[in-house]
């Protein structure tokens, strides 16, 4: 099947990411940058221009996804999707662009402002869509640097409970914990050490890019934003941070004793993950032998939560042809990828 060459864009509050397909729909190039949207607007353009620095001749078909309307620029979420949708308009004047409206399928940027509430934070539901469109039955797990999508799909249908972030919330299929900007201070109250559980201090002095810094399971692309305190991305830096949870200095004990108090940390988030996939698949919706569908720079987690849930893992990564071996890959970047694919798809039609 010959489709359009498209670029798939996801405007996130971070980081913004693209995929480019080629005309056959195989991935061409994949790019993510820091983008620290509540700095302002600026901060956008500047990074869709990285973006498209690194991409070189490109199509002139886009598709829009977001998530950086629920920047704090912003007064709403209206407000932040027609923001970002102008933005992209101005950006690519005369070229095609598609917004993804969820469950209403893409729609052009004029109608985009009268389905906010749809367009909003609504990139989990085209990775959500093309797992069910490839698999029929499954649960995908999309672990990103600050939240966790959990959405099961039955009958190649995305067969979540709720379609906005309150509700995701509420039905656990929407948790705030990702591998690198979540603050330590959320995952947990107290921490084991020197044979005490010791309190955690309610400042962000740490985050999960410390953590995993630490066990030596961050890829070095998943943390693109500056440290919790502005300092070094090493293995010393982030003991000290950690350390600081404590009331300590890292110095303080030696640095196998921090490894110990990362790994329980990643006991932490594993186990709410878990928690997570239990319930949703305790809706008795998925039969036991579908897969888990692991995507986002978190998914090492994903292909250990699959275990533990007794279900085969599958990475999102396979759902595509790629002629791209760099980094990022497809599956940090798949609601892009997927929105890219969704268009191409539908413009065919």
């Amino acid at each position: 099947m010959s489709l359009d060459a498209w670029i798939g864009w996801d405007l996130g509050g971070a980081n913004l990411k693209a995929v480019q397909l080629d005309a056959a729909g195989a991935v061409r190039a994949v790019v993510q940058v820091a983008c620290p949207l509540w700095q302002g607007l600026d901060r956008l353009r500047a990074s869709i221009d990285q973006v498209l620095e690194k991409l070189g001749p490109r199509p002139s078909c886009h598709a829009l996804t977001m998530t950086g309307e629920l920047a704090d620029l912003f007064d709403n979420r209206a407000q932040g999707v027609a923001a970002l949708v102008a933005l992209m308009r101005e950006r690519f004047p005369g070229e095609t662009l598609m917004v993804y409206a969820g469950t209403a399928g893409f729609v052009g940027p004029d109608a985009a402002g009268a389905l906010a509430s749809q367009v909003a934070s609504a990139n989990w539901v085209a990775t959500a869509s093309l797992a069910a469109a490839e698999l029929g039955d499954g649960l995908v797990m999309d672990i990103g640097t600050t939240t966790t999508d959990v959405v099961p799909f039955l009958d190649q249908e995305v067969a979540a409970w709720a379609f906005n972030d309150h509700e995701r919330l509420v039905h656990g299929e929407l948790v705030y914990a990702g591998v690198a900007r979540t603050p330590v201070m959320a995952l947990a109250r107290q921490l084991p050490f020197d044979g005490a559980w010791v309190p955690v201090m309610a400042e962000p002095f740490a985050t999960t890019a410390d953590v995993y810094r630490l066990t030596g399971l961050l890829p070095e692309h998943a943390d693109l934003l500056p440290s919790a305190d502005g300092r070094d991305k090493t293995r010393a830096a982030s003991a000290a941070r950690l350390a600081r949870m404590l009331g300590m200095d890292a110095d303080a004990a030696d640095s196998s004793a921090w490894v110990s108090v990362a790994d329980y940390i990643v006991e932490c988030q594993q186990r709410r993950l878990f928690d997570a996939a239990s319930c949703v698949l305790s809706r008795g919706q998925i039969p036991p032998g579908a897969p888990v569908v692991g995507a986002g720079v978190g998914r090492f987690l994903v292909r250990q939560l699959a275990t533990r849930l007794g279900r085969p893992y599958v990475g999102f990564e396979s759902l595509f042809t790629s002629d791209w071996n760099g980094v990022p890959d497809v599956s940090d970047c798949a609601p892009a990828a997927a929105v890219a694919r969704l268009a191409a798809e539908m413009s065919l039609r």
